[in-house]
């Protein structure tokens, strides 16, 4: 059951139907015949779960329905994530910090369930553009953090978009870790998605401890992952970068190392 879409008939489109209108999204009589009300239904479905909505049915949709099994839909690649693959996504960083730091970050991807290879490259590629060392470092002083004659993160300190509440939020909440997680929201948030409570609000610095930072960023990428993967499945990079980062800040580093991770990691496992 690789694809199903209009003009099909047969037992395998009556379930589709089915767990469509299971779903809440009625596809009119459950009669084994995709028509135009299965396709609406389906569309609908698909725009719900962040998917591209073409109306078929295919190993990405038939997986979101649970009508095909993960592994039909993406295979696992987390076995050829080795140091040599990633390495070649990161042609100018020590090797030794690969071999240090990518064993939490590909546990926390397994633990997330994002091991397919368009979410496992969207991390690493997202590592590159915001830690090129592999190191989950803290955020360094920058024009666009700190004013000219102002203390450390200054400019970070008002940020309501952030959830900063005033000095001195601004330092307390800098970027951190793989993800460069910044603000006072953002650390209350996956702290609680981490079952951490408060603890990532009150000792901040937490965000830099490798096993940790693995972890947020893939609690990250999963808070995203549907529509990071329909911007993946479209080819479009810099929309996927902008879902992590809000701009275009690292685009470069982060095409350069998606592609080369394209070529450095086997599809097949």
């Amino acid at each position: 059951m690789a694809v199903l879409k209009r003009g099909m008939k047969g037992a395998a489109v009556k379930r589709l139907q089915r767990e469509l209108k299971s779903r809440g999204f009625d596809p009119g009589l459950l009669d084994g015949e995709f028509g135009g009300g299965t396709e609406a239904a389906l569309m609908a479905f698909q725009l719900s779960e962040g998917l591209l909505a073409d109306g078929i049915a295919g190993p990405r949709t038939l997986g979101a329905l649970d009508l095909a099994k993960r592994a039909d839909v993406w295979p696992d690649v987390l076995p050829a994530v080795t140091v040599q693959a990633v390495s070649e996504m990161f042609p100018s960083t020590p090797i030794r910090n690969i071999r240090e730091n990518l064993p939490p970050v590909s546990t926390a991807l397994a633990e997330s369930g994002l091991t397919d290879k368009p979410m496992v490259l969207m991390a690493l590629a997202t590592i590159r553009a915001e830690t090129e060392s592999f190191k989950p470092v803290p955020e360094g002083l920058s024009r666009f953090n700190t004013s000219p004659r102002g203390h450390p993160f200054d400019l970070y300190d008002a940020r309501r978009d952030l959830g900063n509440q005033g000095a001195p939020d601004g330092e307390r909440f800098r970027g951190r870790g793989y993800i460069q997680l910044t603000g006072r929201f953002n650390y209350a948030r996956y702290g609680e998605l981490l079952g951490m409570g408060d603890e990532l609000v009150r000792k901040p610095e937490l965000a830099s401890d490798p096993l940790i930072a693995g972890r947020l960023l893939a609690s990250f990428l999963k808070d995203k992952e549907a529509r990071i993967k329909r911007a993946l499945i479209e080819g479009d990079l810099r929309h996927a970068r902008r879902l992590v980062n809000g701009g275009s800040h690292g685009l470069d580093r982060f095409t350069d190392a998606f592609h080369r991770g394209e070529r450095s990691i086997s599809d097949l496992a």
